[in-house]
C-alpha cells in the first residue's frame, strides 16, 4: 500500500483535551474530534491532574468512535495508530497510551509513539501544502519554549530550550494573579490589545547573541513585584497596560532569538508552533520581521495551535514512513522534551512491526 493512502488513527490526551483524528496520508485530515475540559478546570484556575485523568477515561473511547464515524472509516480500515506518549500529565498520557495499545493489540496494527512537541511543529504541514524542510521552528507552549532546526521530517537539531518557566506557563501564571480567567494566554492577548506595551519596562532575559535558550522566571517575578507594590501602595493597576507590557517583553525575546537563529543557520523559513502560536501579537511581530528581510513565515490555524490529534497523526505518519514504530510496552514519558533526532530512535522502545 502506498503511504499516501495509509489511514492513521491518532490519539492525544497529554493535558486537558481528549482528542482523536483520522488522517489519510500525512496531510489530509478526514476528521478531528476534541473534547475540552476547560469549563471543568476554570473554577480551579488551572488543570487539576486527577480530574483531567478521570475525564479522559470517560471520554477517550467515545471520542475515538466519533472520529472514526466522522471520517467514514471503520477500525478495520485503519492501517496504524499514533499516540502522544509525552510530555504531559502522566495520568492523562496513560489513558491515551493505554487506549492506543489496546487497539493496536486487538487489531494487530503498528503503534507509533509521538512526541507531543514535535506534533505541534507538524501541525504546520496540515495547514500549508507548500511547506517542506528545512526550516527553523519556534515551539512555544504551556510547558516548553524551544528553537529547533528541522532539516527533514525526521531530522531535528535542538538550538535552544527553556531553562525555567516556558512562555505559555508565564502567560497563565500572570493571568491568574491578575484575576483573569483560565486559560490565561487568550485573556492576556485580549487585554493587551487595548493596552500600552511601552507603559512598563519589564526585563528581557538571555539576550546575548548566539544564546538560544529562554528564561521567563525573572520576567514573571518582575510582573508579580510590580503588581504587589501597586497593591501595597493602594495605587490603581491598569490591567491592559500590564498585560501589553508583559506580552511585549515575551514577544521581543521570542522574535529576537528566532531571527538570530535564522541568520546563523542561513535558512529562509520560520515556523511557529505550540499553544502560544495563537497569540496575535506574536504572530504579527514574527510576520512583520519576516516580511522585512524576505523570510517565509508559517503558523498553524487557530484550531491547530492548541492540543489536537491531527498534528499527532501527521507526525506519526512521517515516523512510520521512516520505520519508527513503538512496541506494545510503550509507556508515558511525562518529562519528555525536544531532542536531536539522533537520540530519538530508542525513546519509545525502538522499532516494531513495519
Amino acid at each position: 500500500m502506498q503511504d499516501a493512502k495509509k489511514i492513521t488513527l491518532a490519539i492525544e490526551s497529554s493535558c486537558d483535551e481528549t482528542a482523536a483524528a483520522v488522517l489519510k496520508g500525512g496531510r489530509r485530515i478526514l476528521s478531528g474530534v476534541i473534547f475540552t475540559q476547560i469549563p471543568v478546570h476554570q473554577k480551579y484556575g488551572g488543570v487539576v491532574p486527577e480530574i483531567a485523568s478521570r475525564r479522559h477515561i470517560a471520554k477517550i473511547m467515545p471520542v475515538i468512535d466519533e472520529a472514526l464515524v466522522k471520517a467514514g472509516v471503520t477500525l478495520g480500515e485503519v492501517d496504524q495508530i499514533a499516540v502522544t506518549y509525552g510530555p504531559g500529565l502522566v495520568g492523562a498520557l496513560l489513558v491515551g497510551v493505554s487506549a492506543a495499545k489496546a487497539l493496536a493489540f486487538a487489531r494487530n496494527l503498528p503503534l507509533i509513539g509521538v512526541n507531543h512537541l514535535e506534533g505541534h511543529i507538524f501541525a504546520n504541514f496540515l495547514c500549508h501544502e507548500e511547506l517542506e524542510p528545512p526550516f527553523v521552528a519556534l515551539v512555544a507552549s504551556g510547558g516548553h519554549t524551544a528553537l529547533m532546526r528541522v532539516d527533514g521530517y525526521n531530522d531535528f537539531s535542538l538550538l535552544g530550550n527553556t531553562r525555567d518557566d516556558a512562555a505559555g506557563e508565564a502567560f497563565d501564571k500572570i493571568a491568574r494573579v491578575m484575576g483573569l480567567p483560565y486559560p490565561g494566554g487568550p485573556e492576556i492577548d485580549r487585554a493587551a490589545r487595548v493596552g500600552d506595551p511601552t507603559a512598563i519596562d519589564f526585563p528581557r532575559a538571555l539576550l546575548t547573541k548566539g544564546n538560544y535558550d529562554f528564561s521567563f522566571s525573572g520576567l514573571k517575578s518582575a510582573v508579580l513585584n510590580y503588581l504587589n507594590e501597586r497593591k501595597m501602595k493602594g495605587e490603581k493597576i491598569n490591567t491592559a497596560n500590564v498585560a501589553a507590557s508583559f506580552e511585549r517583553a515575551v514577544v521581543d525575546v521570542l522574535v529576537i532569538k528566532s531571527f538570530e537563529a535564522l541568520e546563523e543557520t542561513g535558512l529562509d523559513t520560520l515556523v511557529l508552533a505550540g499553544g502560544v502560536a495563537a497569540n496575535s501579537s506574536l504572530q504579527r511581530e514574527l510576520k512583520n520581521a519576516a516580511d522585512k528581510i524576505g523570510v517565509r513565515f508559517f503558523c498553524p490555524t487557530p484550531d491547530l495551535c492548541t492540543d489536537n490529534a491531527a498534528m499527532i497523526g501527521c507526525r506519526g505518519f512521517y515516523q512510520a514512513a521512516a520505520g519508527k514504530f513503538a512496541d506494545l510496552d510503550l509507556n508515558a514519558a511525562p518529562s519528555l522534551g525536544l531532542q536531536n533526532s539522533a537520540s530519538t530512535d530508542s525513546d519509545f522502545g525502538g522499532e516494531s512491526r513495519p
